[in-house]
Protein backbone atom coordinates (compact mmCIF):
# COMPACT_ATOMS: atom_id res chain seq x y z
CA UNK A 1 0.00 0.00 0.00
CA UNK A 2 1.24 3.49 -0.87
CA UNK A 3 1.13 6.26 1.73
CA UNK A 4 1.79 9.93 0.92
CA UNK A 5 3.06 12.25 3.63
CA UNK A 6 3.00 15.96 2.79
CA UNK A 7 1.54 19.30 3.80
CA UNK A 8 -1.25 19.13 1.20
CA UNK A 9 -0.66 22.70 0.04
CA UNK A 10 0.40 22.42 -3.61
CA UNK A 11 -2.17 19.98 -5.00
CA UNK A 12 -4.33 18.59 -2.18
CA UNK A 13 -6.67 16.72 -4.52
CA UNK A 14 -3.92 14.74 -6.24
CA UNK A 15 -3.93 10.95 -5.99
CA UNK A 16 -7.15 10.52 -3.99
CA UNK A 17 -6.95 6.74 -4.24
CA UNK A 18 -3.96 6.39 -1.87
CA UNK A 19 -3.59 6.92 1.86
CA UNK A 20 -2.53 10.47 2.67
CA UNK A 21 -1.10 11.77 5.91
CA UNK A 22 -1.03 15.54 6.29
CA UNK A 23 1.88 17.01 8.16
CA UNK A 24 5.06 19.06 8.02
CA UNK A 25 8.25 17.06 8.12
CA UNK A 26 9.91 19.93 9.99
CA UNK A 27 8.64 19.29 13.50
CA UNK A 28 5.68 17.16 12.49
CA UNK A 29 7.31 13.88 11.56
CA UNK A 30 5.86 12.13 14.64
CA UNK A 31 2.68 11.40 12.70
CA UNK A 32 4.53 8.69 10.77
CA UNK A 33 6.91 7.58 13.50
CA UNK A 34 6.50 3.92 14.31
CA UNK A 35 4.44 3.17 11.21
CA UNK A 36 5.51 0.07 9.33
CA UNK A 37 6.90 0.87 5.87
CA UNK A 38 8.86 -1.37 3.54
CA UNK A 39 10.56 1.62 1.91
CA UNK A 40 10.61 5.40 2.04
CA UNK A 41 11.01 7.73 -0.96
CA UNK A 42 12.05 11.17 0.23
CA UNK A 43 11.35 13.75 -2.47
CA UNK A 44 12.06 17.09 -0.83
CA UNK A 45 14.84 17.10 1.75
CA UNK A 46 16.83 20.33 1.84
CA UNK A 47 18.28 20.64 5.35
CA UNK A 48 20.32 17.91 7.07
CA UNK A 49 18.59 18.43 10.43
CA UNK A 50 15.18 17.80 8.89
CA UNK A 51 16.36 14.86 6.78
CA UNK A 52 17.99 13.36 9.88
CA UNK A 53 14.63 13.47 11.67
CA UNK A 54 12.95 11.84 8.69
CA UNK A 55 15.54 9.08 8.53
CA UNK A 56 14.94 8.20 12.17
CA UNK A 57 11.15 8.16 11.86
CA UNK A 58 10.38 4.92 9.93
CA UNK A 59 9.96 1.73 11.86
CA UNK A 60 12.78 -0.82 12.00
CA UNK A 61 10.95 -2.82 9.34
CA UNK A 62 11.88 -0.22 6.71
CA UNK A 63 14.48 -1.83 4.48
CA UNK A 64 15.27 0.95 1.98
CA UNK A 65 15.44 4.75 1.99
CA UNK A 66 15.42 6.50 -1.39
CA UNK A 67 16.54 10.13 -1.27
CA UNK A 68 16.07 12.46 -4.23
CA UNK A 69 19.11 14.69 -4.22
CA UNK A 70 20.40 16.84 -7.09
CA UNK A 71 23.06 17.10 -9.76
CA UNK A 72 23.77 20.43 -8.04
CA UNK A 73 25.71 18.61 -5.31
CA UNK A 74 28.72 18.50 -7.63
CA UNK A 75 31.43 21.10 -7.37
CA UNK A 76 32.25 23.10 -10.46
CA UNK A 77 34.19 23.02 -12.69
CA UNK A 78 33.16 19.53 -13.64
CA UNK A 79 35.08 17.26 -16.01
CA UNK A 80 33.37 16.05 -19.20
CA UNK A 81 31.06 13.09 -18.59
CA UNK A 82 31.47 13.32 -14.82
CA UNK A 83 30.30 10.32 -12.83
CA UNK A 84 29.14 9.77 -9.26
CA UNK A 85 32.71 10.00 -7.93
CA UNK A 86 33.08 13.69 -8.80
CA UNK A 87 33.73 16.08 -5.92
CA UNK A 88 30.69 17.51 -4.15
CA UNK A 89 30.07 20.88 -2.53
CA UNK A 90 30.67 21.60 1.12
CA UNK A 91 29.27 24.34 3.36
CA UNK A 92 31.20 26.17 6.06
CA UNK A 93 28.30 26.05 8.49
CA UNK A 94 26.38 22.74 8.28
CA UNK A 95 23.63 24.13 10.50
CA UNK A 96 22.66 26.88 8.06
CA UNK A 97 19.07 26.58 6.86
CA UNK A 98 18.87 29.10 4.07
CA UNK A 99 18.73 28.03 0.44
CA UNK A 100 20.95 30.13 -1.83
CA UNK A 101 22.92 29.43 -5.00
CA UNK A 102 25.96 28.98 -2.79
CA UNK A 103 24.42 26.75 -0.10
CA UNK A 104 22.02 24.52 -2.04
CA UNK A 105 24.49 21.93 -3.37
CA UNK A 106 26.41 21.62 -0.12
CA UNK A 107 23.25 21.20 1.94
CA UNK A 108 21.99 18.51 -0.42
CA UNK A 109 25.32 16.68 -0.06
CA UNK A 110 24.96 16.82 3.75
CA UNK A 111 21.42 15.46 3.45
CA UNK A 112 22.78 12.54 1.44
CA UNK A 113 25.21 11.82 4.25
CA UNK A 114 22.40 11.77 6.82
CA UNK A 115 20.56 9.18 4.74
CA UNK A 116 23.64 7.00 4.30
CA UNK A 117 24.39 7.17 8.03
CA UNK A 118 20.84 6.22 8.98
CA UNK A 119 20.50 3.48 6.37
CA UNK A 120 24.02 2.11 5.79
CA UNK A 121 24.05 -0.09 2.69
CA UNK A 122 20.24 0.30 2.54
CA UNK A 123 19.88 3.62 0.74
CA UNK A 124 19.52 5.00 -2.76
CA UNK A 125 20.84 8.48 -3.55
CA UNK A 126 19.22 9.84 -6.72
CA UNK A 127 21.17 12.82 -8.03
CA UNK A 128 18.47 14.07 -10.32
CA UNK A 129 18.87 16.60 -13.07
CA UNK A 130 16.20 18.99 -14.29
CA UNK A 131 12.85 17.19 -14.03
CA UNK A 132 10.35 18.09 -16.75
CA UNK A 133 6.94 17.13 -18.11
CA UNK A 134 3.31 17.59 -17.07
CA UNK A 135 2.79 19.21 -13.63
CA UNK A 136 6.20 20.88 -13.72
CA UNK A 137 5.32 24.23 -12.21
CA UNK A 138 8.87 25.59 -12.44
CA UNK A 139 8.22 26.26 -16.17
CA UNK A 140 11.89 25.76 -17.01
CA UNK A 141 11.03 23.29 -19.78
CA UNK A 142 7.41 24.33 -20.25
CA UNK A 143 8.59 27.82 -21.25
CA UNK A 144 10.26 26.46 -24.37
CA UNK A 145 7.37 24.18 -25.32
CA UNK A 146 4.91 27.08 -25.03
CA UNK A 147 7.17 29.72 -26.56
CA UNK A 148 7.97 27.67 -29.65
CA UNK A 149 4.32 26.65 -30.01
CA UNK A 150 3.37 30.34 -30.02
CA UNK A 151 5.45 30.78 -33.17
CA UNK A 152 7.19 33.79 -34.64
CA UNK A 153 10.83 34.63 -34.10
CA UNK A 154 12.18 32.89 -30.98
CA UNK A 155 15.26 34.01 -29.06
CA UNK A 156 17.35 30.88 -28.56
CA UNK A 157 20.40 31.12 -26.30
CA UNK A 158 23.91 30.49 -27.52
CA UNK A 159 24.55 27.45 -29.72
CA UNK A 160 22.18 24.84 -31.20
CA UNK A 161 24.92 22.20 -30.87
CA UNK A 162 25.29 22.72 -27.12
CA UNK A 163 24.47 19.63 -25.03
CA UNK A 164 21.59 19.75 -22.56
CA UNK A 165 20.21 17.22 -20.09
CA UNK A 166 16.90 16.71 -18.32
CA UNK A 167 14.54 13.87 -17.50
CA UNK A 168 10.81 13.36 -17.75
CA UNK A 169 9.64 13.08 -14.15
CA UNK A 170 7.50 10.08 -15.08
CA UNK A 171 10.58 8.16 -16.26
CA UNK A 172 12.41 9.06 -13.07
CA UNK A 173 9.46 7.99 -10.90
CA UNK A 174 9.00 4.66 -12.67
CA UNK A 175 12.70 3.91 -12.30
CA UNK A 176 12.73 4.72 -8.59
CA UNK A 177 9.77 2.41 -8.04
CA UNK A 178 11.69 -0.35 -9.83
CA UNK A 179 14.71 0.25 -7.59
CA UNK A 180 12.51 -0.19 -4.53
CA UNK A 181 10.95 -3.36 -5.93
CA UNK A 182 14.37 -4.86 -6.66
CA UNK A 183 16.06 -3.61 -3.52
CA UNK A 184 18.77 -1.85 -5.51
CA UNK A 185 21.06 0.47 -3.55
CA UNK A 186 23.73 3.02 -4.41
CA UNK A 187 24.25 6.54 -5.74
CA UNK A 188 23.13 7.44 -9.24
CA UNK A 189 23.24 10.38 -11.61
CA UNK A 190 19.63 10.42 -12.81
CA UNK A 191 19.19 12.69 -15.80
CA UNK A 192 19.13 12.08 -19.48
CA UNK A 193 18.96 10.94 -22.08
CA UNK A 194 21.60 8.27 -22.54
CA UNK A 195 22.86 9.98 -25.71
CA UNK A 196 23.89 13.45 -26.83
CA UNK A 197 20.90 15.78 -26.79
CA UNK A 198 21.40 19.29 -28.11
CA UNK A 199 19.46 22.47 -27.50
CA UNK A 200 18.80 22.63 -31.21
CA UNK A 201 17.15 19.21 -31.17
CA UNK A 202 15.01 20.21 -28.19
CA UNK A 203 13.64 23.34 -29.87
CA UNK A 204 13.27 21.65 -33.26
CA UNK A 205 11.24 18.91 -31.56
CA UNK A 206 9.06 21.52 -29.86
CA UNK A 207 8.43 23.12 -33.24
CA UNK A 208 7.61 19.84 -34.96
CA UNK A 209 5.30 18.58 -32.22
CA UNK A 210 3.40 21.87 -32.04
CA UNK A 211 3.21 22.28 -35.81
CA UNK A 212 4.62 25.75 -35.24
CA UNK A 213 6.02 28.31 -37.68
CA UNK A 214 8.60 29.39 -35.08
CA UNK A 215 11.88 30.76 -36.42
CA UNK A 216 14.82 30.14 -34.10
CA UNK A 217 17.36 32.95 -33.85
CA UNK A 218 20.45 31.84 -31.95
CA UNK A 219 21.92 34.72 -29.99
CA UNK A 220 25.27 34.76 -28.20
CA UNK A 221 24.85 34.81 -24.43
CA UNK A 222 27.30 37.69 -24.05
CA UNK A 223 25.12 39.73 -26.40
CA UNK A 224 22.03 38.79 -24.41
CA UNK A 225 23.75 39.94 -21.22
CA UNK A 226 24.92 43.19 -22.84
CA UNK A 227 21.29 43.79 -23.84
CA UNK A 228 20.26 43.89 -20.19
CA UNK A 229 18.94 40.34 -19.83
CA UNK A 230 20.60 37.80 -17.58
CA UNK A 231 20.96 34.59 -19.63
CA UNK A 232 20.11 32.70 -16.43
CA UNK A 233 16.53 33.84 -17.11
CA UNK A 234 16.55 31.67 -20.23
CA UNK A 235 16.04 28.05 -19.12
CA UNK A 236 18.56 25.47 -20.34
CA UNK A 237 21.05 28.20 -21.22
CA UNK A 238 24.76 27.72 -20.65
CA UNK A 239 24.72 30.39 -17.95
CA UNK A 240 21.87 28.70 -16.09
CA UNK A 241 23.29 25.18 -16.16
CA UNK A 242 27.04 25.69 -16.04
CA UNK A 243 28.74 22.36 -16.72
CA UNK A 244 26.06 20.29 -15.00
CA UNK A 245 24.71 19.11 -18.38
CA UNK A 246 27.62 16.70 -18.71
CA UNK A 247 26.60 13.97 -16.28
CA UNK A 248 27.46 10.37 -17.06
CA UNK A 249 24.33 8.29 -16.48
CA UNK A 250 25.75 4.86 -17.32
CA UNK A 251 25.28 3.57 -13.77
CA UNK A 252 21.59 4.52 -13.70
CA UNK A 253 20.98 3.07 -17.16
CA UNK A 254 22.64 -0.17 -16.09
CA UNK A 255 20.20 -0.16 -13.15
CA UNK A 256 17.23 0.09 -15.50
CA UNK A 257 16.70 3.81 -16.14
CA UNK A 258 15.11 4.37 -19.54
CA UNK A 259 13.77 7.39 -21.41
CA UNK A 260 10.60 8.03 -23.39
CA UNK A 261 10.86 9.89 -26.70
CA UNK A 262 11.41 13.64 -26.35
CA UNK A 263 8.42 14.26 -28.61
CA UNK A 264 6.14 12.54 -26.08
CA UNK A 265 7.40 14.75 -23.26
CA UNK A 266 6.87 17.87 -25.37
CA UNK A 267 3.37 16.83 -26.47
CA UNK A 268 2.22 15.93 -22.95
CA UNK A 269 3.72 19.10 -21.50
CA UNK A 270 1.90 21.24 -24.05
CA UNK A 271 -1.38 19.46 -23.37
CA UNK A 272 -1.02 20.01 -19.63
CA UNK A 273 0.04 23.62 -20.06
CA UNK A 274 -2.98 24.39 -22.25
CA UNK A 275 -5.24 23.22 -19.45
CA UNK A 276 -3.86 25.77 -17.01
CA UNK A 277 -5.50 29.18 -16.55
CA UNK A 278 -4.81 31.30 -19.62
CA UNK A 279 -2.78 34.44 -19.17
CA UNK A 280 -0.86 33.02 -16.23
CA UNK A 281 2.69 34.45 -16.25
CA UNK A 282 5.45 31.89 -16.59
CA UNK A 283 7.89 31.42 -13.73
CA UNK A 284 10.80 31.01 -16.15
CA UNK A 285 11.81 32.51 -19.46
CA UNK A 286 11.44 36.07 -20.71
CA UNK A 287 8.38 38.01 -21.81
CA UNK A 288 7.80 39.17 -25.40
CA UNK A 289 8.46 42.80 -24.48
CA UNK A 290 11.96 41.81 -23.34
CA UNK A 291 12.61 39.29 -26.10
CA UNK A 292 11.70 41.57 -29.02
CA UNK A 293 14.29 44.33 -28.44
CA UNK A 294 17.13 41.80 -28.07
CA UNK A 295 16.18 40.12 -31.34
CA UNK A 296 15.95 43.50 -33.10
CA UNK A 297 19.34 44.56 -31.77
CA UNK A 298 20.90 41.25 -32.81
CA UNK A 299 19.60 41.62 -36.34
CA UNK A 300 20.86 45.21 -36.53
CA UNK A 301 24.33 44.58 -35.17
CA UNK A 302 25.99 44.77 -38.61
Amino acid sequence: MLTLFNRGLSDPAAFPEVERIRGDRDGGIDSVRGRMFDAVVDMCGYFPRVVGDSVRAPSPTCSLYVFVSSIAVYREPLPPSFDENALVHTVEDPSIEEITDESYGGLKALCERKVEQGFPDRSVIVRAGLMVGPRDRSDRFTYWARRVADGGEVLAPDDPARAVQFIDARDLAAWMVSLVERGTTGTFNATGPDRLLTMGEVLDTCRRVAGSDARLTWVDEEFIRASGIDPVDLPLSRSEAGTSFGANVDRAVAAGLSFRPLSETVEDTLEWDRGRPQGRPMLAGITPDREGPVLAAWRARY
